[in-house]
């Protein structure tokens, strides 16, 4: 496992990031703990969960595990957003809330800082300055060490890291968005941003709920049952079939297999390598319901993939262009 700086930051960490969004729900806690000391044992101490996964229990299993091991040779980071409680301040990114929050997380993580505190979702309601000041203050008191953001928009984020440097306050350091060969409007806007500004990248969904790791093929009429597509239909999960059981999926199918055979590695691990090896990617997050998967996910490190074999997948994977990138990438000068 190699280590990366966060962004422009300097603060290392694992370039996989272990995620616990499975833990107590696919994952019971035993298995949850297994989970995390094959990640560790395998050089991993990048670690992301937040406040609303399984209602809090996540970050509790984390904690209890987090007990055993030396607190300052791994980095934690969590989320700040979901309702936590019926009360009319029990969720958004407002001061009251963010304070509760924190507090609660800290408290559930048995741990007395945040390595990275992110907010889990851009919050329309609150002014930015209260966000953005609030956050500072948690950093300012040693609980939190570096910001983040989740599922923002180009301009949201670039908002938010000019008036935090306009007023002196901790900017936000890394950026956590869908990103994978299947979904990349990340590129469009947040990427150059995160470029720019020295944001680190770390995507979340990095195989699209299974559909990259080679479950799924053109032959298919419906998912197999009991799959994480299969119930994202009744659940409303956005990876469900529909909407992704197209010729552009199955083309990057194709060409992910045909890599895959040509690296000896699994179709899952090139889809990871492919991602760490994009512009400004830190750390894709995994999430694994058990040993095999998680192995599997960790062999995407330790090797490189070719610039023609990249070149292969992201052609595969283009798109057409909205306006206004149609137009302005004619015009590109460098």
């Amino acid at each position: 496992m190699e280590y990366r700086f966060l962004g422009a930051t300097g603060l290392k960490v694992s370039e996989l990031c272990l995620g616990a969004m499975t833990f107590g729900r696919e994952a019971d806690e035993r298995t949850s703990h297994q989970l995390l000391d094959r990640f560790v044992d395998a050089g991993g101490m990048f670690i992301d969960t937040a406040d609303v996964y399984h209602a809090g229990e996540s970050e509790r299993i984390v904690g209890r595990w987090l007990k055993t091991r030396s607190r300052d040779d791994l980095v934690i980071a969590t989320k700040v957003y979901g309702a936590m409680g019926t009360g009319p301040n029990d969720s958004g990114a407002g001061r009251k809330h963010i304070r509760s929050a924190v507090e609660a997380s800290l408290r559930r993580l048995g741990t007395d800082y945040i390595d990275l505190y992110q907010v889990h979702v851009f919050d329309d309601a609150t002014p930015l300055t209260e966000t953005l000041s609030t956050l500072d203050q948690l950093v300012t008191s040693g609980k939190v060490r570096f910001l983040g953001a989740s599922n923002y928009t180009g301009w949201q984020l670039q908002k938010s890291i000019d008036v935090a440097m306009r007023h002196g306050w901790e900017p936000f350091t890394c950026l956590q968005p869908l990103y994978n060969l299947l979904d990349r409007g990340t590129e469009l806007d947040l990427i150059p941003v995160c470029g720019n500004e020295g944001v680190g990248v770390i995507p979340w969904s990095p195989l699209r709920g299974g559909w990259l790791t080679g479950k799924y093929h053109r032959d298919m009429s419906a998912p197999p049952p009991d799959t994480r597509v299969d119930r994202a239909a009744s659940q409303g999960g956005a990876e469900q079939w529909a909407a992704y059981a197209n010729e552009r999926t199955w083309s990057i199918l194709d060409t992910l297999r045909a890599v895959a055979g040509e690296t000896g590695r699994t179709l899952a691990q090139v889809a990871l390598r492919w991602l760490l090896q994009r512009p400004a990617v830190t750390a894709p997050i995994i999430g694994a319901r058990n040993r095999d998967q998680l192995d599997d996910n960790l062999g995407a490190t330790g090797w490189s993939l070719s610039p023609e074999q990249l070149d292969r997948l992201t052609s595969a994977s283009d798109r057409e262009l909205p306006y206004p990138h149609s137009l302005l990438g004619r015009f590109r000068r460098r």
